[in-house]
């Protein structure tokens, strides 16, 4: 009689209900070792449609394909960023969700700057492909929602959301909850929503507060930006203290950034 299948190699079990824990684990354990292995410690994360393209749709007159170049050069310019740091140990990544529209953009700006970049793609009914602008060895493909969450937010130091759908509405107000609860360590993670006109016609955040929903400081958790150099004019002090924070958290060397932030340190 042949041996059975060990149980780890069987799988038509570690796809069963009852291997539902398992799978889980992997989807912890195996992002976990590979950015080790890749030494990624800091990621800014875009969010964004998946429906919006490079060229306009005919007879589109809304302009949404704006957008997508706005996250490609937002993502090159920070890509470039992480390479002047990157001799110092201090770089991040630029992260998406792995899928076309603006996390394509992302991908996109980042490779443009011949930098590395992340995708966390998620399996779809209707199949969501990675693009074709994520770094090889940093493509990942999760079944759990959650578990894909977690490792946007596990490494982020800035979250930048562009306009999108019930996906990019999902990210965005899970992690502001996440931090008005506190649950989110990272109470000063920047929030920056790009975009102003279309944010404020599309959420009356204001009216949160006069109905007493969200307290007025709920508010100052979000920043507003209309263009790649206004949002990084933002994030660039704040995401080169975050990576000096996280250093002297962890005993690293302590990084000098004041050339490159020109200014003193305080």
């Amino acid at each position: 009689m042949e041996k059975a299948p060990k149980a780890y190699k069987n799988i038509e079990f570690l796809k069963s209900r009852e291997a539902r824990t398992i799978r889980i684990m992997a989807e912890y354990l195996e992002p976990e070792k590979r950015l080790r292995e890749e030494n990624i410690h800091h990621t800014v994360v875009f969010f964004g449609s998946s429906r919006v393209r490079p060229e306009p749709n005919p007879g589109d007159t809304s302009g949404t394909h704006k957008n997508y170049w706005a996250a490609e050069e937002m993502a090159f310019q920070l890509a470039t960023l992480s390479k002047e740091l990157s001799d110092n140990g201090d770089s991040f990544a630029i992260c998406s969700g792995g899928g076309p529209g603006i996390m394509e953009a992302a991908n996109r700006g980042a490779n443009r700057a011949n930098a590395r970049t992340i995708g966390f793609n998620i399996t779809l009914p209707h199949e969501q492909e990675p693009n074709d602008y994520i770094t090889p060895d940093l493509n990942f493909e999760f079944h759990y929602f959650f578990m894909r969450k977690l490792w946007f937010l596990y490494h982020a130091k800035a979250l930048i959301c562009f306009p999108g759908g019930f996906g990019t509405m999902d990210e965005l107000f899970e992690t502001l909850t996440l931090i008005q609860t506190h649950k989110l360590k990272k109470t000063n993670l920047p929030i920056m929503l790009y975009n102003r006109e279309f944010w404020h016609k599309t959420i009356n955040f204001q009216n949160l507060v006069d109905n007493g929903l969200i307290s007025p400081e709920d508010i100052d958790l979000i920043t507003f930006f209309d263009s790649p150099e206004e949002g990084l004019q933002f994030l660039k002090p704040k995401l080169l203290k975050a990576i000096n924070d996280f250093n002297d958290k962890n005993g690293l060397k302590h990084r000098l950034m004041k050339t490159l932030l020109n200014t003193e340190e305080d």
